[in-house]
């Protein structure tokens, strides 16, 4: 039995949880070479002497794993068609080698489209915690669904 669900399935105020996942300096440094590469992201000497005391990842790495660990939940296999994009996307603490990762999403809004019926809007507020439960990052996904 497959856990994917359509628009019509969801409630405002529903909350999903995803399990951890662990960062390391080379998940960090290789991220940023290829997609962000400032020096408190690339080099340890440098980042040490950054602001940040330390290597941190890429607020964009952060996000796309975010991201990811709620979709491989496999809620939105069967329904998602993309996105029209993000709204309030805030990092708020530093991720760094070593932290484990979890994301914790809810629904603030359904809405079925009124041209295609086929369709709706879902906005999801997410959020990632560290080890610490410290946020370390929030946004708005607007999801884009089939309904049933």
């Amino acid at each position: 039995m497959s856990s994917s669900r359509y628009l019509d399935d969801f409630r405002v105020g529903e909350r999903f949880r995803t399990d951890g996942i662990t960062l390391t300096e080379s998940d960090i440094i290789n991220f940023a070479l290829k997609f962000d590469p400032q020096p408190f992201h690339l080099d340890v000497n440098a980042a040490a002497q950054s602001p940040y005391g330390g290597l941190i990842a890429s607020g964009f790495q952060t996000l796309v794993l975010c991201f990811r660990m709620f979709i491989q939940r496999g809620l939105l296999v069967d329904s998602s068609i993309g996105s029209p994009g993000l709204d309030e996307l805030r990092w708020l603490a530093p991720v760094r080698p070593g932290d484990t990762l979890h994301t914790e999403a809810e629904v603030v809004a359904t809405k079925p489209s009124a041209s295609k019926p086929d369709r709706g809007i879902m906005k999801m507020q997410y959020a990632a915690y560290n080890q610490h439960g410290d946020q370390v990052l929030s946004f708005i996904a607007i999801h884009l669904l089939k309904r049933r």
